[in-house]
């Protein structure tokens, strides 16, 4: 990663094994959000390990070597702050929001889940029983089941459309060893982020952070995702017994750090990205053919996706995608006039400055930088980036992702 310790309140240094070690200061504020990433997620499962990562994730909260369960759950709660992960595709994040005061505590909590969790069998298969719950929530849930079975289905077996919960087969197959041997292997200097925003003073966090991290092993960064295979195309339907015909239609796109990503970013916003946009109008307004419709994204360091949901009746599904493909089709054909161009430029903007005015949004923004080796970047370079696309642009990019004869979609419902 490129630092730029000339932008305003970012400031970034390595410790002495590889951690990156990266904060951003907020003048105004009382709290500070902390997090820890780590170079590890559903697409970096190994073989027959599908959900491991998050299973990992699941269980240090279990316990680590001096403190119990209750314990990490009291430990931040009991002073207002919050204690939460996730796991991604590429990476796991463990974070926490306190008062500025709290920051030392809540550093070593953090690195007490990141360096030492207890990993015991008998936890291990309980939080096999949750996990399973979660996978049972996502199957009664159609439309989250949906974009799970549309991305298998979409990256056709690539690691980027494992499902991150895993199976119930996978899941049960992983072992205590398996655990402590991804844990051992993926939780090192070299494959850690380490960051703060907010009420914070660099130094005293690069101070905390070697304290608490500095001792991790150095290792190695984790293997690469391979490059993907072209995606699938066509559609397909699964049945299913519901009130509703769930609709997913989408394309992969290039990676986080590609010069096209602003362009598509547009491009989705002015397809399915709030009421103004053309599918809502098109779909739900006009012909009354869906309560839910709305575009997506996501980017990863080697491809991504960008799609659209829509949730209909089932004699209507085939008038629903139609109407969409045909929206599709308009966009890919002559892009965006210029004045809907000016004013996607303007509403994306608006919601980027929006949604940067807390120290958990600028948080995850800056580990980003880390997690995806990309030089930091200011809000308001941001703001030119995306001033800077071209009509140009965005003619290339909307005839290359969203051709509707190019499009994967899925839909699940009833026959």
């Amino acid at each position: 990663m490129g630092l730029n310790p000339g932008a305003a309140g970012f400031h970034g240094d390595r410790l002495g094994n590889g951690v990156h070690v990266l904060t951003e200061c907020m003048p105004g504020v009382r709290s500070v959000a902390v997090g820890a990433w780590v170079r590890q997620g559903a697409a970096l499962d190994g073989p027959g390990q599908a959900g491991a990562s998050h299973l990992l994730e699941h269980l240090v909260f279990r316990g680590t070597g001096s403190r119990s369960r209750r314990q990490i759950a009291r430990s931040l709660e009991s002073v207002g702050g919050s204690l939460n992960a996730y796991t991604s595709r590429e990476h796991t994040g463990y974070e926490a929001r306190v008062l500025a005061s709290y920051l030392s505590r809540a550093v070593d909590v953090i690195s007490d889940l990141v360096r030492d969790p207890r990993l015991a069998e008998g936890d291990l298969e309980q939080e096999k029983m949750v996990v399973g719950e979660e996978i049972a929530a996502v199957e009664d849930t159609p439309d989250d089941l949906v974009f799970e079975l549309h991305g298998e289905r979409l990256w056709r077996g690539h690691p980027y459309g494992r499902s991150i919960l895993g199976t119930r087969d996978s899941v049960a197959a992983i072992s205590r060893d398996d655990l402590a041997g991804l844990h051992r292997d993926r939780y090192v200097g070299a494959n850690l982020v380490v960051a703060a925003a907010g009420a914070v003073q660099h130094e005293e966090f690069l101070g905390l952070a070697d304290e608490w991290f500095g001792q991790i092993e150095p290792g190695s960064e984790a293997p690469g995702v391979p490059d993907p295979p072209a995606p699938e195309e066509g559609i397909d339907r699964v049945a299913r017994d519901a009130s509703q015909m769930h609709i997913v239609l989408g394309r992969t796109t290039p990676g986080h750090s590609h010069r096209d990503r602003h362009a598509l970013i547009l491009l989705a916003a002015a397809l399915g990205g709030g009421m103004s946009s053309r599918l809502f109008q098109r779909v739900r307004e006009e012909l009354a053919l869906a309560y839910a419709v709305f575009s997506y994204q996501s980017f990863y360091t080697r491809g991504g996706v960008s799609g659209v949901y829509a949730g209909t009746r089932p004699g209507k599904a085939p008038e629903a995608l139609d109407a969409i493909r045909n929206v599709y089709r308009h966009i890919a054909a002559e892009g965006l006039p210029r004045d809907e161009l000016d004013r996607v430029k303007e509403q994306v903007k608006g919601q980027v400055m929006l949604s940067q005015e807390s120290p958990g949004a600028r948080l995850h923004r800056l580990a980003g930088f880390a997690l995806y080796r990309e030089p930091f970047v200011t809000l308001e370079e941001l703001t030119g980036r995306i001033d800077s696309v071209s009509n140009c642009d965005i003619v290339r990019v909307a005839a290359d992702v969203f051709e509707p004869e190019r499009q994967y979609a899925l839909c699940l419902g009833p026959h």
